[in-house]
């Protein structure tokens, strides 16, 4: 399914100067020192805002999920991944949970990025968020 376009901004600011609301921004972040992103991604016009919080290296702590439509979390792979608290996981999966955000876990990482797995509590964790309707409407 065409899903749209997807962008992660690396410069939040330059997001607030598109105007198209058929896209999809989302922002990096890898450890509680960087949410602050959030609240760029928040103001940046977009059909659809996603965290990728990855690769995981540490806590992130509470997340202001208001009007983020989706989480992505993963671990770090390559020779000298940092291993991911499984703690870690489940904080942001639970805050998802409980605010309706869709939550995707890619990996928990290793040597190579399927070296892990992807299942988290006996289960992989495939949400995607609602297509918004202007956007489902346009693709008919």
């Amino acid at each position: 399914m065409d899903r749209g376009n997807v962008g992660i901004i690396r410069s939040p600011i330059r997001a607030s100067i598109l105007p198209d609301f058929h896209m999809w921004f989302g922002v990096s972040i890898e450890d509680g020192t960087k949410t602050s992103r959030i609240r760029h991604l928040r103001e940046a016009p977009a059909g659809v805002r996603f965290l990728s919080i990855e690769p995981l290296i540490g806590p992130v702590g509470k997340l202001d999920l208001t009007e983020i439509d989706w989480v992505i979390v993963g671990g770090e792979s390559g020779p000298g991944a940092r291993p991911m608290n499984p703690d870690w996981v489940r904080e942001i999966r639970d805050q998802c949970h409980a605010r309706g955000v869709a939550f995707f876990f890619k990996q928990w990482g290793g040597l190579r990025p399927k070296s892990g797995g992807r299942e988290l509590d006996e289960r992989e964790w495939n949400q995607f968020p609602p297509i918004p309707t202007f956007l489902a409407m346009a693709a008919e």
